[in-house]
């Protein structure tokens, strides 16, 4: 089995930082892309920021400027540097991550338990 575990998550300031963790183990073969989603009661999960193995990135264009995804394959982690945060910025954030278990199996989706993100002052 696989199991992603985000942390890092809390209350902040608006103006404020906070750094967000995930951890990806059990059977894993191989990671492909890794990604942060963010969800609040209501609405649809939006997609906050992809890096791929290469470590070329992707964000949501409310983000940019403001957040940083990053990865280290040898622990299998990635993270999420969260600057100049907003009200608005409010969620749960959850870890997606592409994973190949076996050689022979196809790849797919994971996700993380989610980790609360609360910027108020």
């Amino acid at each position: 089995q696989v199991q992603l575990v985000e942390s890092g998550g809390g209350l902040v300031q608006p103006g404020g930082s906070l750094r967000l963790s995930c951890s990806a183990s059990g059977i894993i073969f191989s990671i492909n892309a890794m990604g942060w989603y963010r969800q609040v009661p209501g609405k649809q999960r939006e997609l906050v920021a992809t890096i791929t193995n290469g470590g070329r990135t992707n964000y949501a264009d409310s983000v940019k400027g403001r957040f940083t995804i990053s990865r280290d394959n040898a622990k299998k982690m990635v993270f999420l540097e969260m600057n100049s945060l907003k009200p608005e910025d409010t969620a749960v954030f959850y870890c997606d991550a592409n994973i190949q278990t076996t050689r022979i199996s196809l790849a797919r989706d994971y996700w993380g338990q989610g980790t609360q993100v609360t910027v108020s002052s």
